[in-house]
């Protein structure tokens, strides 16, 4: 009898969904697309010139630095898939979302998110080849075994993603169509399913420490391994230099994962004690922020990066 009365008190799968962007700011949420609207910007602007500039300079067609392009690819698509929708939300207010769109958002999203963690254990190595094994560096890391590991990256992600927006086409009744997030989050859009999530939070659980937990552990081995032949070189300078190497890398690491941890642990540890709005802002932040910080970390630190985006400025100033 309760169910019936509570399926009476529900509606079938709806066809779109609303989303209001953040819980109880109402307008004054306008005012974040001044935040937003330039990371966005600047996510668009730096990748993309780190696509063009490895695209026309062949010297740059390595290994590492095409790691690079996947890592820039990978940025673009990840900020694109939330930011046009957050900002429309941002400074129209709720927005209407066809059902199927949210599922594929949820998707490359989530996908993106994995693929992204993937390409920094992916340059961990790389970088823990190069030094430790120099000589062999050309022989073990090649174009094509980069090739090759960006297309098992893509299917990894693929693969353990797909059953996010499966589990939740699964269920017919909702109790709402708002939610209350700015992109179909796939945890905000469980909370409106009508029925048994246990799958759906497991699965949710499982994919975030597996993904990031074995990453983390793949790029905390690999910088031991660095650590180790990096203590052996006989002098200073060789030890900074090699080093140095490193360092873009490093920051990179930590843009991605420090965000994501405290995204993570207010939602798995501050559910009822950290506002709503709060959770929502250190989601976008963990999204938004690595794609637009990215490529000015390598642009401002790899030396035949930067040499050649200013090359191209001079270019371009002496053509006016």
């Amino acid at each position: 009898m309760a169910e019936t009365l509570q399926l009476n008190s529900t509606f079938l799968r709806p066809t779109f969904f609303i989303l209001t962007g953040f819980p109880g700011l109402g307008s004054t949420q306008t005012w974040l697309t001044l935040v937003f609207g330039p990371i966005y910007l600047l996510a668009l602007l730096g990748n993309g010139a780190l696509l063009a500039v490895m695209w026309i300079d062949s010297t740059l067609h390595q290994p590492m630095f095409l790691l690079l392009a996947v890592l820039a690819a990978t940025d673009l698509g990840l900020a694109t898939s939330i930011a046009p929708g957050l900002l429309a939300v941002l400074w129209l207010g709720p927005r209407s979302v066809p059902y199927a769109m949210c599922l594929v958002q949820m998707f490359f999203v989530h996908a993106l998110t994995a693929m992204e963690s993937g390409v920094l254990l992916a340059m961990a190595c790389d970088r823990a080849v190069a030094i430790g094994c120099p000589l062999h560096y050309p022989v073990l890391v090649t174009k094509a075994r980069v090739g090759y590991a960006a297309l098992a990256l893509i299917l990894k992600a693929v693969a353990i993603v797909v059953p996010f927006p499966l589990l939740v086409a699964k269920f017919e009744h909702f109790q709402a169509k708002t939610i209350g997030h700015t992109y179909c989050a796939h945890m905000a859009v469980v909370e409106l399913v009508v029925g048994n999530t246990r799958a759906n939070n497991l699965y949710g659980l499982a994919l975030s420490l597996a993904i990031s937990g074995m990453d983390i552990l793949g790029i905390t081995g690999s910088y031991g391994l660095i650590a180790h032949a990096v203590l052996q070189l006989p002098t200073r300078e060789a030890c900074a230099k090699a080093f140095g190497t490193c360092s873009s890398h490093i920051c990179v690491i930590l843009a991605f994962y420090i965000p994501g941890l405290f995204s993570y642990l207010t939602h798995c540890f501050g559910h009822h004690t950290v506002p709503k709005p709060v959770h929502i802002l250190l989601s976008n932040i963990y999204l938004l922020l690595p794609p637009a910080l990215n490529p000015l970390i390598y642009g401002a630190r790899t030396k035949k990066i930067r040499d050649r985006l200013l090359e191209s400025f001079r270019f371009r100033k002496s053509l006016l």
